[in-house]
């Protein structure tokens, strides 16, 4: 009976012992996601300056600042501007777009443009679950120079339900304590990757891929086939070094034929196309390839 009783009292501070730590891991975790939650709001708010200094660079102005992004309410930001600016519907639609869908908590959204001086609505769109096609816009031709404020708002489905995830995962761990079970916690599901738009925004020049064009200003400059190939690869992958044998695997190699100054020649000819932006730049790095330069 005596060593029953010890195999009782020993099971009990086995158990005791298990709660305790789980206890703590409940805690530990609660701060852990918070921290994360704040992080993840950071994140989102240089994604949303950076919205606004592109449409700055867009409208032709590289001097003046975008002013501290506002939080107006909860899961609801608003860009303001230092000067008048004016922008490009279908450039801010694919710039918004672009830049959000690295934000893993961004899905669905709402974007109205405000008047400073009227609050009603400019120019407004919404999407949902990061998709161009479920994009719902009042059309829209290029807004005249004007003081603008951006509001975007988030649905309401991000932050709060990945904290509940990991603390309904934090309570059936102690459910479960006294069958000293512990389920695997699943893997996040990761955001598909960026899809292929047939309009990037390159500075404050619209390159449309599919019409092999670049809009500069409101002129446009035709692009060869290769040239648009060459330009898309680069665009996927700005400031961040193309190998040259890379280029030319995946340009001329499908061809069969594969010619060194035949990359030189469509570099330099994309580089004059691109000159009337001079924030945009195709630099040689030595030993190693190019890069699209594009000045922050």
């Amino acid at each position: 009976m005596h060593h029953s009783r010890n195999l009782l009292s020993g099971k009990r501070k086995y158990l005791f012992a298990l709660i305790v730590l789980s206890f703590i891991s409940v805690i530990c975790l609660a701060f852990s996601t918070e921290d994360g939650d704040d992080f993840d709001i950071s994140r989102r708010e240089l994604l949303l300056r950076r919205i606004g200094h592109e449409l700055l660079l867009q409208s032709g102005d590289s001097t003046s600042r975008v002013l501290p992004v506002k939080k107006i309410a909860e899961n609801e930001y608003q860009i303001r501007f230092e000067n008048k600016l004016s922008f490009q519907p279908v450039s801010l639609v694919n710039t918004t777009q672009r830049l959000l869908v690295k934000d893993p908590l961004s899905r669905d959204y709402v974007v109205n443009v405000l008047n400073c001086g009227n609050p009603s609505v400019v120019y407004g769109f919404a999407i949902s679950k990061n998709k161009k096609d479920d994009i719902v816009s009042c059309v829209g031709r290029k807004q005249p120079i004007a003081c603008y404020i951006i509001n975007i708002k988030f649905k309401p489905n991000g932050m709060i339900t990945t904290k509940n995830k990991y603390f309904l995962g934090g309570l059936s761990f102690l459910a479960f304590i006294g069958f000293i079970y512990l389920k695997s916690v699943k893997l996040r599901k990761t955001l598909p990757d960026n899809q292929h738009t047939d309009m990037l925004t390159l500075g404050a020049v619209l390159f449309d891929t599919k019409n092999k064009k670049l809009i500069i200003n409101g002129n446009t400059i035709d692009l060869t086939g290769t040239e648009t190939r060459v330009l898309l690869i680069f665009a996927l992958s700005p400031n961040e070094i193309i190998e040259r044998s890379r280029l030319q695997k995946e340009i001329w190699e499908d061809e069969g034929v594969v010619v060194g100054r035949s990359l030189d020649m469509f570099i330099s000819k994309l580089r004059k196309k691109l000159e009337f932006d001079p924030n945009i730049k195709i630099v040689v790095i030595r030993g190693k390839g190019y890069k699209l330069e594009i000045s922050a």
